[in-house]
This record gives C-alpha cells, sequence and structure tokens, in this order.
C-alpha cells in the first residue's frame, strides 16, 4: 500500500500524485510554503491526507517561526500568518482547516514557544495515526453493507493515497475483502484530473484487488446491466443536514444510482462533516484551472481560445444518499435531525 507522505522529523516527503501511475517519485517540503504548494497543486489530495499535510506544515513553520523571533506574541502571529496561508491552498475540503486550526490551538495552549515546534510535531504524528485508525473503523463499519458478493462502483480516489493510510471508500473495500468477501471495483477515470484513471486503479493493483477501469460516461451503461451493486464514494466537506461535497461527477453518479435502485454510501471520518453549514448550498467550491481541462499530461486536446469552467467539486443532496459511513457508525438516511446526534455540543 503506497504511503501519500512521509515524515523524517525536518522535511515532509510527499508522493507527488500528479505522476502517478508513471512516475513513483518524492516532493521534498523543507517549510511550510512548500507543503501549501504541494496541497494546491494536487500533488498530495484527498480531505483526510491534506489535513495530515497540512497539520505537518504547521509543524515547519513553528521551527522556522522559532528562530525568527524573541517573544511569545510574535511566535504565534508568526504561526497564524502561516496557518492563513496554508489554509487558503484550497477552500473546499473541510479537514484542511480543521487540521490547521487544532495545531494553532494546541500552541495557544502553551507558555513556553520554545516547546511548541515539539509538541506541535507530537500532535501532526498524532493526527497521522487518528487518520489511518478512523479509516480502520470506517472500513469495518462499512464493510457490514456489502454482501459475500459485489461490485463496487467508485469515483476519484478515496484510498490509501487520499488519506494517511488505507483510505475511506477504499477502506471498506478492503476491509470486505479481509473478512473473506468477494469484492471487485470499477473505477470511474473522473475526468479532468483522471483521479480514478491515474491513482484508483495504481492502488487496486498494487494490492492485487480486481479493479476495471471505465470512463466517467459509461456510469450508466455499467448500471443498466446490472453490474454494479453499490456505489461508494468519499466527501471533502458534509453540510449539517448531510449534503456532501466531493470530486466533481459524484452527484451524476448519486442520480443514476437513484435510477437504478442501487445503493448509494458515502464513507468519510466525522472530521469532514462540517456543522457550521446547514446545507450543501453554503458550501464553496473551489475552481481550478482550465488547463486541467484543456490539456492532459502537458498536451492541449482542446481548441485554443475556446471558454471552460472547471469546478473541481459538486455537492450532491442528501437525498440520494443512502447512507454516510464514518468512524463512530452508519448513518442511514442522512438528515439533519439524523445527525444532530454527532454533532459536537
Amino acid at each position: 500500500m503506497s504511503k501519500s507522505m512521509k515524515w523524517t522529523g525536518n522535511t515532509l516527503e510527499i508522493l507527488d500524485q500528479t505522476k502517478l501511475p508513471l512516475v513513483k517519485d518524492y516532493v521534498i517540503c523543507k517549510d511550510y510554503r512548500d507543503v501549501r504548494d504541494a496541497i494546491q497543486g494536487m500533488k498530495v489530495r484527498g480531505a483526510p491526507a491534506i489535513g495530515v499535510s497540512a497539520a505537518y506544515g504547521m509543524v515547519l513553520a513553528a521551527y522556522e517561526c522559532k528562530d525568527k523571533v524573541d517573544t511569545r506574541d510574535e511566535f504565534l502571529k508568526c504561526l497564524d500568518n502561516a496557518a492563513c496561508y496554508l489554509i487558503s491552498a484550497r477552500p473546499t475540503a473541510v479537514n484542511l482547516e480543521w487540521a490547521v486550526r487544532r495545531m494553532m490551538d494546541k500552541a495557544r495552549e502553551i507558555e513556553d514557544f520554545a516547546k511548541i515546534p515539539s509538541t506541535l510535531a507530537e500532535l501532526a504524528e498524532e493526527i497521522e495515526q487518528e487518520d489511518v485508525d478512523t479509516c480502520m473503523k470506517i472500513g469495518e463499519h462499512g464493510a457490514k453493507l456489502l454482501p459475500s458478493r459485489a461490485t463496487v462502483l467508485t469515483h476519484c480516489n478515496a484510498g490509501a493515497l487520499a488519506t494517511a493510510g488505507y483510505g475511506t471508500a477504499l477502506g471498506v473495500v478492503r476491509a470486505a475483502i479481509e473478512e473473506g468477501k468477494e469484492i471487485q471495483v470499477f473505477a470511474g477515470e473522473t475526468r479532468p484530473f483522471l483521479q480514478g484513471a491515474r491513482l484508483t486503479a495504481f492502488e487496486l493493483m498494487e494490492d492485487n484487488i480486481p479493479v476495471t477501469l471505465i470512463t466517467d460516461n459509461m456510469a450508466a451503461y455499467v448500471m443498466s446491466q446490472g453490474l454494479i451493486d453499490c456505489v461508494i464514494v468519499g466527501a471533502d466537506r458534509i453540510a449539517a443536514n448531510g449534503d456532501v461535497a466531493n470530486k466533481i461527477g459524484t452527484y451524476g453518479l448519486a442520480v443514476l444510482a437513484s435510477e437504478h435502485d442501487i445503493p448509494f454510501y458515502v464513507a468519510a471520518p466525522l472530521s469532514t462533516f462540517d456543522f457550521s453549514i446547514q446545507s450543501g448550498k453554503e458550501i464553496v467550491i473551489e475552481e481550478r484551472d482550465e488547463d486541467e481541462v484543456a490539456t492532459i499530461f502537458g498536451q492541449r486536446i482542446a481548441p485554443e481560445g475556446v471558454r471552460i469552467i472547471n469546478p473541481a467539486f459538486d455537492v450532491t443532496p442528501h437525498s440520494y444518499i443512502t447512507a454516510i459511513i464514518t468512524d463512530c457508525g452508519v448513518i442511514h438516511s442522512p438528515s439533519t435531525e439524523r445527525l444532530k446526534g454527532i454533532a459536537p455540543v
């Protein structure tokens, strides 16, 4: 199972997912600016992995701030500036801000600012391990939803590469296989960035999990042919009513699944829930560079000058979601009322 990142103690090595599957290369992040660039440039992606990498970015920022300032107040101001810069990398994935704010809150608790960097390093490692443990719990709960033999359709990449390890949607697949169930996966290619083709197919093949790659516009066909037993996707932000923001194209799959009476599951940790927003209408959708649509691996495929939009995510209304699989259990038919039980007090 490929690791999305490695912490060395003074640098963060990030597996460059823009080069997979052709090249397995690590980007060496020496400061928080490098981490921010890696997040913004999608060298690391997937809400949980973004959160973990940002936590380590805060560690690098803390060491840098410690060498620059003479007082605790100056240190916290320096660190807060770095926190804001990291958060600005991508607006939709809630785990990014969650992890950075958690690191910042810990820094404010410590009186001796010289001790903050090492304390934050311990917390970042804790956040990383928490993510692995959380994914395994999601997998354990989700595996119970799958029959002894099943074909799962997934979108984008919600596997080990999108997390600190194991995965959310693919964590469910892994857990079911570990229980002895016969599971195979259909992976949608996920235009425009091709995370399904480049990443999901790559990591499943690495783990010898049966996978079939389809183009995004084949989803309705394979459903109509009875080839799909359920859809499982990840999430980047979940509103208080259960509306889910995930990679662009997820909403369309949910509609198709509903039309074909196929269960549609979302697998995500509790840290992906944003109870400060009441519905998906309040989720900011990231607009990315048009070159991601106009080119593939640097080769232009669209006419020069054509108008392009490139929303990175869409929002699936909770009414299309059969259940949300979390580390604390399965929430069937999610709604504001059903989610109240997991909302922080």
